[in-house]
């Protein structure tokens, strides 16, 4: 057990059975209360300072009142199971088999959450946190509305971080970045007519079709590029007609494209023109809108660029330092993120950010999702030397 570990073992398996708690609720986005006031209630019973709840149903834990501010970020929403009687460990049990945590939400991320929340807690006891003021945020709704309540938190608790460490799923090795992120609508504008008599209309389907086309002959170019790859993928299609028998008048996809670093808004603009050119379409960033477990409402714009974080970074050889400090040895490698994290509202605001977590993210969303206990506890390790270090 690393030594720094506040009271060695026991320390370890309260931080176990925490995280186990955790798993052991549902909480599918827009659904997160109950694991809200469990983590609100651990917060306080650790001895932070300072525990809220906004009104988006986020929690935040402070410690210390420091002039250098660090934010360790975690969102509490999962996905949802809908083949639960197929896991090979039932998905809400929250049992440790075979050195390996089970359940929804135990990768992405309820391990890292724990981690990190029980890494301040320590630090403060053991006063390595002097000079600092330290956060913990447990954000809602991320699954859908990346960065989203992780924006309204900041704005709303008036919170300023000076560095962020993101802890989603990293098998704890150092994240530099991700990719970025827009998810567009295309829609084509057709003329109804009867089917019988379909030369009298304009077919949106058929208008759509040879878009779709460019869509995946777009895809294709863009993997055949040297380095980390952007993609492109066409995810739900939908028409409307006004009966069976007629020609349809609109039709309309949607578009999850993926961007790696140097691409731009316009980069994404003339790309999206270009699929539509000579077509009798439109394009536009497909806005989502939910509703909080508090009621409050999310209007998320799902367009973010990649970002990345320099390895020379003061951020970056903190956490290089704090690695070799607990592992004995430097990374042998580092990570970029394919998805899109609560990162985006961080970089937004020019927030030096690194992410680092248990678990293997390729797990997350699946059936028999499950993480590594050991990890968990390392994780929170590395966590603790961090805070001493910045």
């Amino acid at each position: 057990m690393n030594s720094l570990m506040m009271n060695g073992m026991e320390m370890a398996d309260d931080l176990l059975s925490f995280t186990q708690d955790l798993v052991r609720i549902k909480s599918f986005s827009g659904q997160e209360e109950q694991v809200a006031r469990l983590i609100e209630s651990k917060m306080a019973a650790l001895g932070y300072d300072e525990v809220k709840i906004d009104r988006f149903g986020n929690v935040l834990g402070r410690i210390g009142y420091g002039e250098k501010v660090v934010l360790f970020d975690s969102h509490t929403d999962t996905v949802n199971v809908f083949d639960d009687e197929l896991w090979d460990v039932p998905p809400f049990s929250g049992e440790v088999v075979d050195g390996y945590l089970w359940g929804r939400g135990s990768v992405d991320m309820k391990s890292g959450l724990a981690a990190s929340l029980y890494a301040v807690a320590i630090a403060k006891n053991r006063g390595l946190a002097s000079g600092k003021t330290v956060y913990v945020s447990c954000t809602v709704f991320e699954e859908d509305c990346d960065g989203e309540g992780l924006r309204h938190l900041l704005e709303e608790c008036h919170v300023r971080p000076d560095y962020a460490i993101v802890c989603e799923p990293s098998s704890n090795t150092i994240v530099t970045g991700h990719k970025g992120k827009a998810q567009i609508i295309i829609k084509t504008q057709g003329i109804s007519a009867h089917g019988s008599a379909p030369e009298k209309g304009l077919n949106a389907i058929y208008e759509m079709a040879e878009i779709i086309q460019r869509i995946e002959q777009t895809n294709q170019k863009l993997m055949q590029k040297a380095g980390r790859k952007s993609t492109l993928v066409l995810s739900k299609i939908s028409s409307t007609s006004v009966s069976l028998n007629a020609v349809p008048s609109a039709c309309e996809v949607y578009i999850d494209r993926r961007m790696v670093v140097g691409e731009t808004e316009q980069t994404i603009r003339d790309e999206m023109d270009r699929l539509i050119a000579d077509k009798h379409a439109t394009w536009e960033i497909g806005t989502l809108r939910r509703h909080t477990w508090t009621g409050e409402e999310l209007t998320y714009e799902p367009f973010h660029l990649a970002w990345e974080i320099s390895l020379q970074h003061p951020l970056s050889k903190t956490f290089i330092e704090a690695y070799s400090e607990t592992f004995g040895h430097s990374p042998d490698k580092y990570d970029f993120w394919d998805f899109s994290t609560n990162a985006v509202a961080l970089i937004r605001l020019g927030i030096p950010t690194i992410g680092f977590g248990p678990g293997e993210y390729k797990l997350a969303h699946m059936r028999n999702e499950k993480c590594e206990v050991n990890q968990i506890i390392d994780a929170c390790a590395v966590f603790v030397r961090v805070i001493h270090m910045l």
